[in-house]
């Protein structure tokens, strides 16, 4: 019979809450993830270990014949760690996956498009970005120095499995961005309320790097001045701007539409 942990001293208990914080998810290359939905899209080599609430032990009895550790923890413990309300009562602590440039080359290789998150903060428009990427047909996720932890566990719920999928890279700031958008052959593509281009009237359908800006101030004016398009999406009333990720998904859909459009036309 499998050990419950019922001490809050217990070295894994500590340890999943240790992954609520970034700086630990970040020094241990690791990231919780909660519920059977999260975990059944994990690689399997990829998680670390498995922790299940004492009480819900019996709803999940494939993962105590699996491969992967796995340990029982009094609900009272299990409740410490969970991140949402109603939990399903199963975790995961999963390894982050690192992508070699032989990987990154060949997945976003000619005519793929990547989306750029510029210090977005909000981890709903975050995941969602990541989840509409996908869908969307786009090849990566780059993170510019300043956005929000995409390894959260509200991002990793909001991106829904993406993160296990696309590749997500990290950049320091600008210049490296520029430098690997260059190296991967892609324009940079950024939304400005100045430009005299809408999106529907300018080709961003193959070789784009989409750039989504801060929710307050938009895309950094160094990183505005780096871009090789400009492009507006049209508004009425009185706004000035949409939600990041409604944003982000009308011009990522804006690609698959393009392309779309040139197959039928062949």
């Amino acid at each position: 019979m499998t050990k419950v942990i019922q001490s809050k001293d217990n070295r894994i208990f500590k340890a999943c809450q240790k992954l609520q914080q970034k700086k630990y998810r970040d020094r241990e290359g690791l990231y919780f993830i909660e519920g059977p939905n999260l975990i059944g899209e994990a690689p399997a080599a990829d998680i670390e270990y498995i922790v299940i609430s004492e009480e819900r032990q019996s709803d999940y009895g494939e993962y105590l014949s699996g491969e992967q550790p796995v340990y029982l923890m009094a609900e009272h413990l299990f409740r410490r760690i969970a991140q949402t309300e109603t939990s399903q009562g199963v975790a995961a602590a999963v390894k982050r996956c690192s992508w070699s440039w032989e990987q990154l080359s060949k997945l976003c290789g000619p005519g793929k498009n990547l989306v750029v998150l510029d210090r977005l903060q909000d981890p709903g428009n975050i995941g969602t970005i990541i989840r509409t990427a996908e869908g969307a047909g786009y090849s990566a996720v780059v993170a510019v120095k300043g956005t929000a932890d995409i390894f959260s566990p509200k991002t990793i719920r909001a991106a829904a499995g993406t993160v296990f999928r696309i590749p997500i890279v990290q950049v320091g700031d600008n210049r490296e961005l520029k430098a690997l958008t260059d190296r991967l052959g892609k324009r940079l593509v950024v939304t400005s309320l100045f430009s005299d281009n809408y999106y529907f009237d300018t080709d961003i359908s193959a070789d784009t790097a989409l750039v989504i800006g801060n929710e307050g101030s938009g895309v950094s004016e160094e990183l505005a001045e780096m871009a090789h398009i400009r492009i507006k999406i049209p508004m009425e009333g009185r706004l000035e701007s949409l939600n990041a990720s409604v944003a982000a998904g009308i011009l990522m859909y804006e690609m698959q539409r393009c392309r779309r459009a040139g197959k039928s036309s062949k």
